[in-house]
């Protein structure tokens, strides 16, 4: 593949622009060390910058080492976790901690195969920590830096697609500098993420226009080329909001795998009528209590659209206790066990503030 305009030019570039435009006062760059960069590139997958920077801050607070992060409860965790979403990111971080932990003594391995083969380290991953730990040149390719690159040699075809990011890969690798590996791996995601943005890209501040064929082609707007339109499946399902005598709401544990894996939410069911059933085999008597049809709720997840439900039992009695304490729990808004909780979980907190 012919790579024009020259890799080694591009690198050059990018590194004048970053020494005076660059990102230098992120909390990830501050006590720079392979465990802060790994937390931080974590949380930063398909996640903006603002919205990582208070998360990562009160994470770092609570789990400075990977000693603690290991040793502490899952739940805890999670908890965290909570409003970041994709919350397999949290599951994987606390395994490959633990792992961390014990089979490399607390030091994330300097080998990059070691690193990749932790569970949520990819590729590009385990590319990050290494550049920007030990400024070692190895090619990242991030949602940005794919954006970058498909603009800056105009590359065609969905990123997603297996021949076009091996395309990328290459370009990135080729762009990669020898030297300065850790600014310029900085550099080239500030780049996607301040300038060469998805939309209204600020081509006149770059510092790789001149050279930039979807600029000189007018492509901005068409690349990186889109996912081929799919009509999102759709999902539908209700929420049992049981509310006892001191306020409390019943909570399920999710199971370990799928979504909201770990996290604890209202119990949830296909529709109304397996609501009733459930409500039924536990509690034949609350059938008399105040029901309640809150307002719906809608969750975009990465692959479908979730409308969920909420219907608001409050009990007149008091609520007998769980049967399973691993799987079920009265969870106290007032006082909020140290547990996490999926975001559709909060607005319905919220839609019962409301209420009351």
């Amino acid at each position: 593949m012919e790579l024009d305009p020259q890799p080694n030019k591009m690198a050059a570039a990018l590194l004048r622009w970053f020494d005076v435009a660059g990102r230098k006062h992120l909390p990830w760059q501050h006590d720079r060390s392979p465990y802060r960069v790994w937390i931080s590139e974590v949380m930063l997958q398909q996640t903006q910058v603002s919205t990582v920077m208070p998360y990562y801050q009160r994470f770092m607070a609570k789990f400075p080492d990977v000693h603690s992060l290991a040793a502490a409860p899952l739940d805890e965790v999670l908890h965290l976790w909570t409003g970041l979403g994709y919350y397999a990111r949290a599951r994987n971080l606390y395994k490959a901690a633990q792992l961390v932990s014990t089979q490399y003594r607390g030091e994330l391995p300097r080998d990059h195969a070691q690193l990749n083969a932790l569970p949520g380290i990819g590729r590009s991953t385990a590319s990050a920590i290494l550049a920007l730990s030990w400024d070692e040149p190895h090619p990242i390719l991030d949602g940005n830096v794919k954006r970058v690159l498909t603009r800056l040699f105009a590359v065609h075809g969905y990123p997603g697609n297996k021949v076009i990011e091996n395309k990328l890969w290459q370009l990135a690798a080729a762009c990669t500098p020898k030297l300065r590996a850790a600014d310029y791996t900085q550099a080239i995601m500030d780049l996607g993420a301040t300038l060469c943005t998805r939309r209204l890209p600020r081509c006149q501040d770059c510092p790789l226009v001149q050279d930039c064929q979807a600029n000189q082609q007018s492509l901005q707007a068409e690349l990186p080329t889109p996912k081929a339109n799919r009509q999102r499946p759709q999902r539908h399902e209700v929420a049992l909001v049981a509310k006892d005598l001191q306020g409390r709401i019943l909570l399920e544990r999710r199971p370990p795998s799928g979504i909201w894996g770990g996290l604890w939410a209202c119990p949830q069911f296909a529709d109304v009528g397996d609501l009733q059933a459930w409500v039924n085999q536990h509690w034949p008597a609350a059938s008399s209590d105040t029901w309640q049809r809150l307002r719906g709720i809608q969750h975009a997840f990465s692959h479908f659209d979730l409308h969920l439900q909420p219907y608001l039992i409050e009990l007149t009695r008091p609520a007998l206790a769980v049967a399973d304490e691993d799987r079920y729990r009265w969870y106290d808004p007032v006082q909020p066990d140290l547990i996490g909780l999926p975001k559709p979980l909060l607005s319905i907190l919220e839609l019962l503030s409301d209420v009351n």
